[in-house]
């Protein structure tokens, strides 16, 4: 069995080293079975008695009801044991934001969440099931692209846990929806426990990072994050009666130009969301351009990704109308308290 070397001496980056801005996401382990054709099974680690697809981004769980919010990803290193020793790298420059080291607090077992500047971008990478953070790894501490952060292990607090066979890290790519989560939580959810204050799961969205990494290999230096996500399909379209809230100024990026809202004020916000809830589209709106007074509007659906990908039961289905879902509500309420 091949052992994972010592914390010590570990100082091993990815291939391709820091690469160029341009291409500034490297995959966190060593596992590069996902650009290779037909070994996707060497690379995703599947749900219990599932194929490998239940290890990839979206909808993939329950037969399409449940989302998954990342990719799991089988190691290939293991002690005499039989656990998981493979060194987990840090996806690009950045630093720490948080990590747990307590595996209880969490179905995500041992984590590490870094925070990362990418086109101007804020993006956060997150890294779960880890068996060991490194020691001496601290909040605020800079991190570079491929260094060794921690090491690949299966822990979670589920009842179930995860086996010895399907040892894998859970990765993800993320926005943060506001930075004010824990009082919003403290307010909505009142006598919940919140572990993790800003760094709760349901504050961060993800994008689909098997998509970054085969769209950098596919486009090299011509790759854009930014227009990658600016090119989300989009799942609906709603209008928020509120003109300042954390979403825009965090990503203005997203936020169009709009004529008419500059020249007579802007009286809330059209967004366009991907089936993930990413408000990858903002665009100011005047009040002669708006109708009704409901603090949220539903204005449009794309009923065919809301068919294929509606596991988010962002928007429902009633009878013959779509409305926004419970979690739709809470999901806007959130992006802008």
């Amino acid at each position: 069995m091949t052992r994972c070397p010592s914390w010590l001496l570990v100082t091993a980056f990815l291939a391709g080293g820091l690469g160029a801005a341009a291409q500034p996401f490297h995959l966190p382990t060593a596992n590069h079975a996902i650009f290779e054709r037909g070994a996707e099974e060497q690379f995703f680690v599947g749900t219990v008695g599932k194929p490998w697809t239940t290890g990839t981004f979206g909808c993939v769980r329950t037969d399409g009801r449940q989302f998954h919010e990342g990719l799991d990803i089988r190691c290939l290193q293991r002690d005499a044991h039989g656990e998981p020793t493979d060194p987990v790298h840090a996806t690009t420059d950045g630093v720490v934001a948080y990590f747990n080291s307590k595996s209880a607090l969490s179905n995500y077992g041992k984590y590490i969440v870094l925070r990362h500047r990418v086109e101007g971008l804020e993006i956060y990478s997150l890294y779960a099931h880890l068996s060991e953070i490194r020691p001496g790894l601290a909040p605020g501490q800079p991190v570079r692209t491929g260094e060794v952060i921690a090491r690949m292990g299966r822990t979670s607090n589920t009842r179930q846990g995860i086996s010895k066979d399907r040892a894998h890290v859970h990765f993800e790519l993320n926005l943060l929806v506001n930075e004010r989560f824990a009082a919003w939580f403290k307010s909505r959810h009142r006598g919940e426990r919140n572990d993790h204050g800003e760094w709760n799961g349901h504050n961060l969205l993800g994008f689909d990072p098997a998509q970054v990494f085969h769209q950098e290999a596919a486009l090299g230096e011509k790759f854009s994050l930014l227009n990658q996500l600016r090119a989300q399909t989009e799942l609906c379209r709603v209008l928020v009666r509120k003109t300042d809230f954390p979403w825009l100024r965090r990503y203005p990026a997203f936020v169009m130009r709009n004529p008419r809202a500059e020249k007579e004020g802007v009286a809330g916000y059209e967004l366009a969301l991907n089936f993930n809830g990413i408000a990858f589209q903002a665009i100011p709106r005047a009040a002669s351009e708006i109708r009704g007074k409901d603090r949220f509007q539903l204005l449009s659906v794309n009923t065919v990704e809301a068919e294929a990908h509606g596991c988010r039961r962002l928007v429902i289905h009633r009878g013959s109308r779509w409305q926004l879902g419970k979690s739709g509500v809470e999901l806007l309420d959130l992006m802008t308290f």
